[in-house]
Order: structure tokens, then C-alpha cells, then sequence
């Protein structure tokens, strides 16, 4: 299957050091990642054919994160090069009941400074069975937000499925920016996918649940779910249900409702979390290739939610997992028994 992903790139710089503050950091540690890249590498490792989008620098560090992608098997071949800077963020992971942080430097990136001729949309989704993108990417700048118009013009004119992250990021944009951008673009929209500070915060609906208390009953989340469909004809509405019991422990399902039924997947006890950053863009990873192809929209789930709970066992933003890995944990093997 050829799924497309459009969206930005970071350079992603840590503290050295096991859970080390900034104001201790004499050094840092880099990956690359970034929302659509991340399940672009994912989709890859599942053995489909992976396109990502975006713009880089033309120096050594853009050609550092492309090289980063192509490690993993995803295609680069629609990403244009120049602009004058690749985006960067700081992570602080947090531990406990201290939280993790996020320092954004990434204003005038390539991406969020690309233009319409940077693109020939129609050449890129030609064959394209999927197209992925999230709330993150119009964030960047009304170019960005443009262009990401343009990208879902063109995946419905050639016939993909389209879906979405709602992945809202408030130190990018306002909840009324978000929502006056984000709603219109849930027209071209098939998938949506978020969680509960998302659903309200980017289109307006407000789930009955108390996340910071640990409650995350299904139930607060149907009657959205049936007035999201509604109001945007999505073929699927689906929801991780993250409790945040520290920065150390998380518990973790979804659910996922086709306008006839709402399944509620099993829950996993995370502990201790290695790297949550890009949990939920595995999640989506692995809700793509679930519903291309399990043959229920119950045992897609299954496979994203395990899929997103091996995420927070690894370090950086991708997730580097197979498909039997997955579908080991998804089958009840959970135990970390060495495997020889």
C-alpha cells in the first residue's frame, strides 16, 4: 500500500543523561522526528511503502534528518530541498511526578516558510492509497495551513483515504485559530483520530471525562463521537484514552466508533515509560495499517494500541517495532521474557 504523510521534521536535542534537567545539560543527544514523520516510519516497518513530505535546508543537517528517514525504509522522493533552516526542539522527559518539556526553536523552518510551487500534489498522491496528516503541521504558518489544504484536495481527487491527528499544540496556536483552520479542513477527512484536549480544543466538542483524575470512562466519549460524525461525515471517530498517572506511568486504550458500533480496547499498565514523545503518532501508525488490513475495526484497534504501548518503551520519536511484535503483545505476550 502507498501511504503519504505530510508534515515537519526536527531536530530533537535531550539532555545527556538519564532524565537530566536542561539547566544540568553540558551536552545533548539528537534524533530526528516530528508528528507525520514518525508514522511514516512506522507505516515502513509494517512493509508498506512510505512517502514522506516536507521541505529541508540543502546543508548537512537537512540531509542529516532525510537520512534519518531513509534508514527506515521510508521514501523521500516528493521532499524539496532549501529554505534556510531545519525546525528544532528541546525535550526535558520527565520522571514521576515531575513533568517532561518542550522547547520549540522552530520558527522560519523550511517547511513552514515552503511555497505552492514546492509541491506537485497530484504526482505525489498519483497510486496513493492513504494520506496521513496532523494538527500540527497548518499550526506551523498559514503557508503550512495552505499547503495542507492543497495535499487533501489532492488525495480525495485521486482517490485516498484521508486522516488526521488532531495533535493540538498550544504554544503553536490558540484554540480559536485552531478551530477556525482545523474544521474546515475536516470536510476532506475520512479517519479522525485524537484525544479528549484535542476533540475540544480543535473542533469544539467537550467529552464527559476527568483524564487528570484517571477516569476515562467510554461512555463520556460516545455522544461526541456520534455529534462528530454527524457534523463531519468521518467514516471512523477514534480516541486514545491516556491516564496520566506520573510522567513514570500511564495507562493506555483507545476507542474507535464506525457509526454502527463503539469498541473500547483492552488497557495497558505502562510502567515505567522510556519515551512517550510520539506515542500517539505510533497510534496512528498503527490505526493505518489496522484498518488497510484487519478485517474488523475491533482488531485495527487492538493492533494500535499495542503498537503505541511498545512505543513507550523506546527511546526518541520513532517507533521501532515489527509487526509480529505487535501482534505478540496485541495477543496477550506481555511479559519481557528474554527471547533466545
Amino acid at each position: 500500500m502507498k501511504i503519504v504523510t505530510f508534515g515537519e521534521i526536527m531536530l530533537r536535542l535531550s539532555p545527556a543523561g538519564q532524565n537530566n534537567r536542561f539547566v544540568q545539560a553540558d551536552r545533548f543527544d539528537v534524533v530526528y522526528g516530528g508528528g507525520e514523520a514518525n508514522v511514516a516510519v512506522s507505516c515502513a516497518n509494517y512493509g508498506h511503502d512510505a512517502y514522506f513530505v516536507t521541505k529541508l535546508p540543502k546543508h548537512e543537517i537537512g540531509q542529516s534528518a532525510l537520512n534519518s528517514l531513509r534508514r527506515y525504509g521510508v521514501h523521500t522522493d516528493f521532499i524539496a530541498r532549501g529554505g534556510d533552516r531545519l525546525g528544532i526542539y528541546y525535550l526535558e522527559s520527565g520522571s514521576a511526578m515531575r513533568p517532561s518539556k518542550v522547547i520549540y526553536d522552530r520558527a522560519h523552518s523550511a517547511i513552514a516558510e515552503a511555497n505552492i510551487e514546492d509541491f506537485d500534489f497530484d504526482a505525489i498522491m498519483e497510486g496513493a492509497d492513504w494520506f496521513h496528516w496532523s494538527g500540527i503541521t497548518p499550526a506551523i504558518s498559514d503557508k503550512a495551513a495552505e499547503l495542507t489544504k492543497l495535499a487533501c484536495e489532492a488525495a480525495k481527487r485521486h482517490g485516498a483515504t484521508v486522516s488526521v491527528d488532531l495533535n493540538f499544540r498550544k504554544k503553536l496556536w490558540t484554540k480559536e485559530k485552531a478551530q477556525s483552520i482545523m474544521r474546515p479542513l475536516m470536510h476532506y477527512v475520512d479517519v479522525c483520530i485524537g484525544n479528549e484536549e484535542d476533540a475540544e480544543l480543535c473542533l469544539g466538542f467537550k467529552p464527559d471525562a476527568d483524564v487528570e483524575g484517571g477516569k476515562t470512562d467510554a461512555e463520556g466519549y460516545k455522544a461526541i463521537f456520534e455529534q462528530m460524525k454527524k457534523e463531519f461525515g468521518f467514516k471512523y471517530v477514534i480516541s486514545t484514552l491516556r491516564e496520566s498517572l506520573s510522567a513514570s506511568h500511564n495507562g493506555w486504550k483507545a476507542m474507535i466508533y464506525n457509526g454502527e458500533e463503539f469498541y473500547v480496547s483492552k488497557r495497558y499498565d505502562i510502567l515505567p515509560i522510556v519515551d512517550r514523545v510520539g506515542g500517539g503518532d505510533s497510534f496512528s501508525g498503527g490505526m493505518i495499517h489496522g484498518l488497510l488490513t484487519k478485517p474488523t475495526q475491533g482488531e485495527a484497534l487492538e493492533f494500535a494500541v499495542a503498537a503505541s504501548a511498545l512505543k513507550h518503551t523506546i527511546n526518541g520519536d520513532y517507533n521501532l517495532v515489527s509487526i509480529d511484535e505487535v501482534e505478540a503483545l496485541a495477543g496477550g505476550d506481555g511479559s519481557g521474557r528474554v527471547q533466545r
